[in-house]
């Protein structure tokens, strides 16, 4: 039986170029019988051709990325530049209507992803777009996502986690464009608090108000290309309360100043009949608590149980490799490209879309105006409450 064909531009040659770049030349292998074929790959990369050819994995390489918006050959884009450039990229490609893949944040401020939603509306754009946010697509997390929608949990009172790691440091790291304002919209915040807050609305509810504290700890960093010290002007630390919709509370922390630690996302929920909590450094369990269970005698079934999740993907994933076998970090991102290209081969709503992204941007941007007034932020009006 013949599938959909789909060519795929890729838009930044950069580390998540090359994760994305490796999901689509061994989704084959993964996925049996792949219910759609990838037939080329393209790549824009503004300075690293020479690197891009020597993979010899690309038809074609540009510098431009309207030329690969442009291509009538290319069904597919992923966005993978620096978050300034993604408005620009993205209502290209709406307007071209490409299927679109963007790495978060969906822009590098809340008035460009508002432009970004406009041209979806104003264009009538029709073509299947999704977030890259792959936490949700570990086995692990995924089996967290179905024993919530089942009850597991029965109402959630409150939950703590985060995403945490060290790159930061170091005073002498020279300053990257994840921690530039200008070039990444945000800190800590915006790289990492993304991930886990949209881990908790995934799993708990649409956050309604928030309240953060920012700091940096690093003021100064070498500039990369002058070696001169210069200015930070984004979060190193975020921590944040946060109220659900639903009456669920919770903590969160994003941070690149864990020292000791590789990369954390981790998350604790408490609910009136359960508990779950996982580690993305221990990333083939999902630890379930379950009131249910006996207590006596001496405890009797009562406590912390690890799912064995590894790599138990639903079909046609999950053959290869076995899925008793530990799985890896590359491997929830292979799935969440899985997941929206299949989308686009049987016409489904991938999620989350480029709207949930900029739904989880609003949320960002009530944390920074939160920080900035000391206050509790509404995410949908971004206006200070008494809370």
């Amino acid at each position: 039986m013949s599938v959909p064909e789909m060519g795929v531009g890729i838009i930044g040659a950069g580390f998540m170029g090359q994760t994305h770049t490796y999901g689509l030349i061994n989704m084959p292998l993964f996925y049996q019988p792949l219910p759609f074929r990838i037939k080329h790959i393209s790549i824009c990369t503004p300075t690293g051709r020479e690197a891009a050819e020597s993979m010899g994995y690309y038809r074609k390489i540009v510098s431009d990325y309207r030329e690969l918006i442009d291509d009538p050959e290319i069904d597919v884009v992923t966005v993978s530049s620096p978050n300034r450039f993604h408005k620009d990229q993205l209502i290209a490609a709406i307007r071209a209507g490409k299927h679109i893949y963007c790495d978060k944040p969906v822009a590098g401020s809340l008035e460009d992803a508002e432009d970004v939603l406009d041209a979806m509306r104003t264009t009538g754009y029709m073509g299947k777009s999704q977030t890259v946010l792959q936490y949700r697509y570990f086995p692990a997390t995924m089996r967290a996502k179905q024993l919530v929608d089942e009850g597991f949990l029965g109402r959630i009172f409150h939950y703590r986690g985060g995403y945490i790691h060290s790159s930061n440091i170091n005073p002498n790291k020279p300053l990257h464009w994840k921690s530039d304002k200008s070039q990444g919209g945000g800190g800590s915040l915006f790289d990492m608090g993304a991930h886990t807050l949209d881990m908790m609305t995934h799993l708990v509810g649409e956050i309604a108000t928030i309240n953060v504290l920012c700091e940096t700890f690093i003021k100064e960093r070498p500039n990369k290309d002058a070696g001169t010290l210069v200015a930070v002007d984004t979060d190193d630390v975020a921590l944040m309360l946060l109220r659900h919709a639903n009456g669920a509370i919770g903590t969160l922390e994003a941070t690149k100043m864990a020292t000791g630690i590789c990369d954390e996302l981790r998350f604790e929920i408490h609910g009136e009949l359960g508990a779950m909590r996982f580690n993305l450094m221990e990333p083939n369990w999902l630890e379930v608590y379950d009131v249910r269970d006996p207590c006596a005698p001496q405890g009797g079934l009562r406590g912390f149980k690890k799912i064995e999740c590894v790599q138990q993907y639903p079909p046609p994933g999950g053959g290869f490799p076995n899925p008793k076998f530990s799985i890896g970090w590359i491997r929830a991102h292979m799935h969440c490209l899985y997941n929206f290209l299949e989308c686009i081969a049987l016409d489904k709503t991938p999620s989350p879309t480029l709207e949930e992204g900029i739904r989880l941007q609003k949320v960002m941007v009530a944390g920074y105006r939160s920080a900035e007034s000391g206050q509790w932020v509404r995410t949908e009006s971004l206006h200070p409450v008494c809370a």
